[in-house]
């Protein structure tokens, strides 16, 4: 039995269960037609998708327009500190810094880090650069 969503592909199965119960109800006259069992069971898979989808960031509503902002929407993404960043893609956290306040261009060891390592697309990032 799920007790929590940890996963896309619990959440996946979870909906899946909860659509079968969906199913029912619309071919067995409506809900009443469950048992006390079924019901619970309905109830308590709903919640525990609701609370995975609560948990899931929402977008941004704007696209990254400069490379900056593509880090940063990747950091997010990925919910790194800038130090964590920093460590990944194998620079000083005070280059990193200098970068994201668009101080300091990007040389082409850290171009290719940052399409490998938080895979921003190339085109994107020779467009900025």
């Amino acid at each position: 039995m799920i007790t929590k969503i940890r996963t896309a592909t619990e959440y996946e199965q979870v909906m899946q269960i909860i659509e079968g119960y969906l199913q029912k109800a619309t071919t067995g006259g409506g809900f009443q037609s469950f048992s006390t069992y079924e019901s619970e069971e309905l109830q308590r898979l709903s919640q525990l998708a609701e609370v995975w989808e609560d948990s899931l960031p929402i977008m941004p509503l704007k696209q990254p327009e400069n490379l900056p902002e593509m880090i940063e929407l990747k950091m997010y993404q990925l919910k790194l500190k800038q130090k964590d960043l920093s460590e990944l893609l194998g620079i000083a956290p005070s280059r990193l810094s200098e970068v994201l306040a668009g101080k300091r261009k990007i040389n082409l060891d850290l171009a290719k880090r940052l399409h490998e390592r938080l895979n921003i697309d190339a085109g994107f990032i020779l467009k900025c650069a």
